[in-house]
């Protein structure tokens, strides 16, 4: 087996325990998956922020302006420079495969927040940018988790979040309509949580409209 990252071959681990139960197979080698760094103790209890010890200044000025809309996003990884790397090949480059090296950390979290089972919504991409792009990320992992992606929304304009700067995200239209309201909970699947707008703007929706719980699940933050 090679590492789906970098394309180094995997040598398995042998030992007493995988001598007696098969070991799980994996799919990036020892040096990508240290590159990639997990949030398993997280700072701030509502946006899985890494750094700090308590909710951090953005989810305090959230809850000041917007209260109530979004509960708390989890996350598995810290966006640094290997995880930049890896969304740009993934998501934007087209190698869609590369989602299979994190499955076993990304089921594991999903697991262990005990979110099985819970209703996914997707985050929905212009017709245009999903053609470009040849799948919507959200879905990706969705389908990743061995869940059923629910898509409740359409998006109204096309501009590219990953072009803008905090200021310009955080003051930003709505860029999503509701079309099928929904009263039970929801989590919404992306890859990143950056500032938290795009969540906000869906849970605001969403809430207004009588969801009575909106959380977050991503990848990286």
């Amino acid at each position: 087996m090679r590492c789906l990252l970098c394309n180094e071959e995997i040598i398995p681990e042998v030992s007493w325990s995988t001598f007696w139960k098969p070991p799980v197979e994996k799919k990036m080698c020892a040096e990508c998956t240290t590159g990639l760094e997990r949030i398993d103790k997280p700072g701030c209890p509502v946006c899985y922020r890494k750094d700090g010890i308590r909710t951090c200044e953005d989810c305090r000025r959230w809850h000041d302006t917007n209260p109530h809309l979004l509960e708390n996003n989890t996350s598995v990884y810290q966006y640094n420079a290997a995880a930049k790397e890896l969304v740009a090949r993934w998501k934007y480059r087209g190698d869609y495969i590369l989602l299979q090296a994190l499955k076993n950390d990304v089921q594991e979290k999903w697991v262990k927040k005990g979110m099985k089972g819970q209703m996914l919504v997707t985050v929905p991409l212009s017709v245009e940018r999903e053609k470009e792009r040849g799948f919507n990320q959200s879905e990706a992992i969705i389908h990743l988790l061995g869940e059923k992606p629910v898509q409740l929304f359409e998006r109204t304009h096309n501009e590219k979040q990953s072009k803008k700067g905090k200021k310009e995200r955080m003051l930003a239209e709505n860029p999503f309509k509701l079309i099928e309201p929904i009263s039970s909970p929801v989590v919404i699947v992306d890859d990143i949580y950056t500032t938290g707008r795009t969540v906000r703007h869906m849970a605001s929706l969403l809430r207004k409209n009588g969801c009575p719980s909106v959380s977050s699940f991503t990848i990286f933050r």
